[in-house]
């Protein structure tokens, strides 16, 4: 195995041009981790970015929130001001594994990892939010839902890293966050929904039910246009384009739907969309 531990970001970045092999950027490690004894240790080249204090700060002003890509989950829950602007990110990070895991886990790395049940991904995705790659050529911007290319793939290039992550501030209407897991906490979610309105309109977004986490852009279509659902079964019927659960350890793509179109179902309800 071998770990590169560059000093500052532009020293990252020209290790990752420079590589000849594919270089694994590290944060907090704790999704690495997970899979550490089936990892072939020969094969595994690291960028260690602990130190890269340039990717550390977490920046909240009038029009966004910058989340730097060693901001961790804990960062986030202790902050009193992202708490009021962004309360689903606290809710959220809340779930993330136990404090330990909380405290070291970056929400770069769940954005990096690309597991289609990864709770971050989906609040970040609900409030609009966009990653920042950088690499040793420049900067670009891409939005989180147009940042998977499939299963755990992206459209990260090997020379490119994740810096930031930004979500704008906006006047929001409705946001809403629920997980079904075995338990409130240290679960890997069966399913899980976010829902956001805001001044550019419904972002419903959904994971465990398709190789990345998705937007529900159908759903988001009806209730732009103003409809109102009779059952559960109106819902799941919209949602069979945007989603395909599967059968897993963890459920059943059966359990899956169901559920998914119950939740948002009666939460339409509540808001004034249902019978």
């Amino acid at each position: 195995m071998q770990v590169l531990s560059p000093s500052t970001l532009a020293e990252a970045l020209e290790m990752l041009a420079a590589a000849e092999h594919a270089l694994t950027p590290v944060a907090g490690g704790t999704d690495l981790l997970v899979c550490w004894h089936q990892q072939p240790k020969d094969d595994l080249h690291v960028l260690d970015l602990s130190r890269l204090r340039e990717l550390q700060p977490l920046r909240l002003t009038d029009d966004r929130l910058e989340l730097g890509a060693l901001t961790t989950y804990w960062q986030v829950i202790e902050s009193r001001e992202v708490s009021r602007a962004f309360p689903l990110l606290v809710q959220t990070a809340r779930q993330v594994g136990a404090i330990q895991i909380q405290t070291r886990g970056t929400w770069a790395g769940n954005v990096a990892n690309g597991s289609p049940a990864a709770d971050g991904v989906l609040v970040l995705m609900a409030y609009d939010a966009s990653v920042v790659l950088q690499s040793r050529d420049g900067m670009t911007e891409v939005p989180l839902d147009r940042y998977y290319t499939g299963y755990k793939q992206s459209v990260r290039r090997p020379g490119q890293l994740i810096a930031a992550i930004r979500i704008p501030q906006r006047e929001r209407e409705l946001e809403w966050f629920h997980k079904v897991g075995t338990r409130r906490a240290q679960a890997i979610a069966k399913v899980a929904v976010a829902v956001v309105r805001d001044s550019q309109g419904w972002r419903v977004v959904a994971n465990s039910v398709a190789p990345v986490v998705c937007r529900c852009r159908d759903l988001e279509k009806a209730l732009t246009a103003g409809r109102s659902f009779q059952s559960p079964e109106e819902v799941r019927h919209i949602l069979r384009k945007d989603v395909s659960p599967i059968d897993d350890i963890r459920s059943t793509g059966r359990y899956r739907a169901t559920v998914l179109s119950r939740l948002l179902y009666y939460w339409l309800a509540e808001n004034g969309r249902g019978a």
